[in-house]
């Protein structure tokens, strides 16, 4: 959650990434109100722009090149953002009702959702045929098509399309121009593939003028593509279409470009809508029914005006949209939109060629498809082109970080704690002058109690997740240590809002936090709370374990093999996060892995024997690591390749950016005899990395660890990796890089620790 002075004091949310939505918040980022806070819930964290998505599918355009990257232009309009599925609205308490997240308050409300094609009515739909929309999943089984023919060109394979709109008619045709391009680059034949597009009517794309549809019919016809006109679905197999006139046509794959519906949780509602679901607006956006919700792109008829479902329309009023939300928060006289009566199409033939169509107007040119992809381009570069980032690139300091790269290094601590003088006790059997993960108390002759804490501010703009986060990291500690948690203390500061607001905040928060206690059940028995200028959450934790059971940094035998959770990378991904430099997905990973509580990875490795554990926090793999191997008197050599890497850490290290932490956390350096041939991995600056909520890493006897790893992966930890062994005993730590010759495996960096 961004600092804010001022008092937070109304509660805009925004349901949906839609085009006319992208273009709000950015505006918004431009152009922000005081006290108002800004939410974005999507279930997505990149969403596609229609006018670049035919070229995708033909392969002409990347993934990054044909989505607006939610996440980055959320952080940019300082944003909330909720990467979750709205699934209603309850109008009397106004609150947004999620999948995954507890019921979200607002003051207002604009939904920009799209739609999704009708197949309710047709037997086998909903069940065997990929959707046009929602787009993210129509790709994601597109993908798994191309992979397909990629890896066995020589299997023939059967695809219907259903719909001759524009929508059906620009996919048969780009479809075929990315599947046959992978045949002939195999040297397969090309009737491998053969294409059927279906349509209810005589004549293609019914809503544009004769020359258009007869057009590109003819195209269709001559590169092969079986028209079947006039036919109606009436049923869709696992492997079959059939129509209504007994028409039976195989089909391996069944796209469904139909008409548009709105999903049914609109109406359920109450909210005031059409005839098929949409939300009925006025021209300024606003519902009919309830004046303090807006409605954009396909999700809203415009009363009293007749519009298609077009992407145009929905470009068009992302700016009336911005300008009317900010209207009505400021008691402003709104203004309104009005949608023009005619538009241009430019549908593109997959062949880097495009059909202009326009009122009784057409013409086709490769001249046409240049001008589009030069539109299409200049529209997403919008969003690229945040215009805070060239004072973010001047910074010369790296900027502090939240999360556990926030915490003060190892080193300070050190010399801090060398100065002062420690109360000792015999009942404390760890604590500050022989530290681990967490302090160590006797509370009888069989039963110790195992104490930790942990506090930083929010490196999420989601409290729902970010309570989550956090309770997973500070649990941790007792984890590492194979002891059971009992109870856990809450302190939160919470951003200065309103009554309400601060109430809200507090709420999801501390939902999050109770989530994760309640999978571990541990009850949360107390707290303390403070208002400041960001959100902020730690917890006191303790947990009981037998004295034969603890685990320690201080047990690593040699041969042993070292095992490693979760992928490391989380500090450098979140400081780029916070310059909008991370892509979406990278922080989705990232978030997804902090998710992941250590609970049943702690039980896994004392079933297999692991004599030494930690969790890789604040001061990096390679930091804690070091620590393990001064209270072992042991030598470690870590292979470099076998560490897993969080997608997207590599890249934004090669950027330069890095946590505020990482300088602290490189002095642990020192112990590298050879530094100038470790640093040439490119992996070596993320073994300095501040993890938050980061994995664990254990030593386990060498028989056991490759069971142990199936089990792991197996109990859901996907990334953990057996990344090193223990060597002999040394007196002095020291840190040598050698490349490991193996084969038929490529050349490994090492490191050793002797």
């Amino acid at each position: 959650m961004q600092s804010n002075n001022f008092p937070i004091t109304t509660d805009l949310v925004l349901i949906g990434g839609g085009h006319s939505h992208a273009i709000a918040i950015k505006l918004w980022g431009m152009n922000p109100l005081t006290g108002v806070r800004l939410t974005l819930i999507t279930d997505t964290s990149h969403t596609p722009y229609s006018g670049m998505l035919p070229g995708h599918v033909a392969g002409f355009y990347s993934f990054d090149e044909t989505h607006i990257d939610l996440r980055r232009l959320s952080r940019f309009a300082k944003a909330q953002f909720y990467l979750d599925k709205a699934i209603g609205l309850d109008l009397v308490n106004n609150k947004v009702i999620c999948a995954n997240h507890p019921p979200v308050a607002f003051d207002y409300l604009s939904i920009d959702i799209g739609s999704t094609p009708a197949t309710n009515s047709i037997p086998g739909a909903c069940e065997y045929t990929i959707p046009a929309k929602p787009v993210p999943q129509f790709l994601q089984a597109w993908n798994k098509i191309v992979e397909s023919v990629r890896n066995n060109p020589e299997q023939k394979i059967e695809i219907g399309i259903v719909g001759g709109g524009a929508g059906g008619v620009e996919l048969a045709l780009n479809v075929r121009a990315h599947l046959h391009r992978i045949l002939k680059d195999t040297k397969q034949p090309l009737n491998n593939l053969t294409l059927h597009l279906f349509h209810r009517d005589t004549q293609l794309l019914s809503g544009h003028n004769q020359w258009v549809g007869k057009r590109l019919q003819q195209i269709l016809i001559d590169r092969g593509i079986n028209l079947h006109l006039p036919e109606i679905v009436s049923e869709v197999s696992s492997d079959k279409i059939i129509c209504q006139s007994g028409l039976t046509v195989e089909c391996r794959y069944t796209f469904w470009v139909t008409q548009a519906s709105a999903l049914s949780w609109i109406k359920q509602s109450g909210i005031t809508t059409d005839s098929k679901g949409f939300i009925l607006v006025k021209n300024t956006l606003q519902s009919v029914s309830h004046p303090h919700i807006f409605a954009a792109g396909d999700i809203a008829t415009i009363q009293n005006y007749s519009r298609p479902k077009a992407g145009v329309f929905a470009v068009r009023q992302g700016k009336p949209l911005f300008d009317n939300l900010q209207r009505i928060i400021l008691g402003k006289k709104l203004k309104p939109y009005f949608p023009q009566k005619r538009y241009l199409s430019l549908i593109g033939t997959g062949d880097k060629n495009a059909i202009a169509s326009w009122s009784f107007l057409g013409l086709q040119s490769p001249l046409l498809w240049r001008w589009k992809d030069n539109i299409d381009r200049k529209f997403m570069q919008r969003f690229e082109d945040l215009p805070q980032m060239e004072n973010i690139e001047k910074i010369q300091t790296p900027m502090p970080c939240s999360g556990c790269g926030s915490k003060v290094g190892s080193t300070i601590l050190e010399r801090v704690l060398q100065r002062l003088e420690i109360i000792e006790s015999k009942d404390v059997l760890i604590g500050l002058n022989n530290p681990d993960d967490a302090a160590v108390v006797r509370v009888r002759s069989d039963r110790l109690i195992v104490h930790t804490i942990d506090f930083f501010q929010s490196l999420i703009d989601d409290p729902f997740i970010f309570g989550q986060i956090v309770t997973n990291h500070c649990l941790s500690d007792i984890f590492a240590m194979g002891a059971t948690p009992q109870s856990a203390l809450a302190v939160v500061t919470i951003p200065y809002s309103l009554e309400e607001k601060t109430e809200e905040i507090l709420y999801q928060l501390l939902s999050g936090a109770t989530k994760i206690l309640k999978n571990s059940q541990t009850p949360l028995v107390g707290g303390h709370t403070t208002e400041g200028t960001e959100l902020a959450f730690g917890l006191s934790c303790n947990g009981l374990i037998n004295p034969e059971q603890l685990l320690q940094k201080g047990g690593m035998q040699s041969e042993q093999k070292l095992i490693l959770t979760k992928a490391i990378g989380t500090g450098t991904l979140f400081a780029a996060d916070m310059q909008y430099r991370a892509k979406g997905r990278w922080i989705d990973n990232a978030v997804e892995s902090m998710l992941l509580s250590n609970q049943i990875a702690s039980k896994i490795f004392l079933e297999y024997g692991a004599t030494a554990c930690t969790d890789i926090t604040g001061f990096g793999l390679l930091g804690h690591l070091v620590e393990m191997i001064k209270a072992s008197g042991v030598g470690v050599e870590l292979e470099l390749e076998s560490i897993p890497i969080l997608e997207g850490a590599i890249a934004t290290i090669q950027m330069g950016i890095s946590s505020s932490l990482q300088p602290q956390n490189l002095q642990v350096s020192n112990y590298i005899s050879n530094v100038s041939e470790a640093s040439n991995s490119p992996i070596y600056p993320i073994l300095f990395d501040p993890q938050t909520s980061g994995g664990l890493l254990a030593s386990v006897p060498s028989e056991n660890a490759n069971n142990c790893l199936i089990q792991l992966q197996n109990s859901g930890y996907k990334d953990s990796s057996i990344i090193g062994r223990v060597v002999r005993e040394s007196q002095k730590v020291t840190i040598k890089l050698f490349i490991l010759q193996r084969k038929p495996r490529r050349n490994s960096a090492m490191l050793s620790f002797f």
